[in-house]
């Protein structure tokens, strides 16, 4: 078999110009958008990493926002916490300080009832012996009484100090009427009346007027009056002296609260 070099040459030509086209108008461009992509692909995955960095950094920060917010509101609630239980505290010592003041003020108020109970029984008991007495005495004030007490009242007269017997003479020449009072708590029989005038005027002078008055609230008892001067002597006196004493002897001693009966 014979070669035919000059038909080897035309088409080892033809593959030359066929693989310069080619490489002229086929890989060029293929390898030109080969390597547009790479580097399309190469950005995107720049970009990609830039936004995994930003991710990370923006994912870093808001954790430690978390953080921030967590550890903020845990002491927000511990100071509220402490907060309310220092004003619960405040509320409970200002409630048990009022319980124990208005229980104070209850039991003072009860002391004070007592005591004033205490003391008004005290007075109605005295006010209700010394009514007694008195009523007692006046029933029994009876003629021989009054006659007793007329005796009683000529030996004062006659046994009357010098200094009040001068006070009644200085008050009687200053005053404009020479009168003298006699004040019993009964009718004076005439006898007695002219002997206690007799007597009054031995004592302040003879010229001087005795107007005679009774005065059942003497209870017993006289009074000579010149002036504003006096002399007395009668049992409502003595009561009243002592219902006086006694009122101070009980407004000097404590009034104790009554005992409770026995259950």
């Amino acid at each position: 078999m014979l070669i035919d070099w000059f038909t080897v040459g035309a088409q080892a030509l033809n593959f030359l110009i066929l693989m310069g086209l080619l490489k002229q108008f086929l890989y060029r461009p293929v390898l030109d958008a080969i390597d547009a992509r790479e580097k399309r692909i190469d950005g995107q995955l720049a970009d990609a990493k830039r936004q995994k960095a930003e991710a990370h950094t923006e994912k870093l920060a808001f954790g430690k926002k978390n953080a921030d917010f967590d550890a903020d509101r845990a002491d927000l609630l511990t100071k509220a916490q402490a907060a309310a239980d220092a004003e619960g505290k405040k509320l409970v010592e200002a409630a048990r300080a009022a319980a124990d003041a208005a229980a104070a003020r209850r039991r003072d108020a009860l002391k004070a009832e007592d005591v004033e109970l205490v003391a008004s029984i005290r007075r109605r008991t005295s006010d209700g012996v010394f009514a007694i007495t008195r009523k007692m005495l006046a029933d029994l004030a009876d003629a021989s009484l009054e006659a007793s007490i007329g005796k009683l009242f000529l030996r004062r007269l006659e046994s009357m100090e010098a200094t009040a017997v001068t006070q009644m003479k200085v008050a009687l020449a200053s005053s404009h009427a020479a009168k003298a009072m006699v004040r019993t708590a009964f009718d004076l029989p005439a006898d007695q009346r002219t002997a206690i005038g007799t007597a009054v005027g031995h004592l302040l002078g003879s010229d001087v007027a005795i107007d005679f008055e009774t005065s059942p609230a003497l209870l017993g008892g006289f009074e000579l009056v010149v002036s504003g001067q006096k002399l007395s002597w009668s049992i409502a006196d003595y009561l009243q002296a002592m219902q006086a004493g006694i009122d101070t002897q009980l407004e000097a001693t404590p009034a104790t609260k009554p005992a409770k009966s026995a259950k």
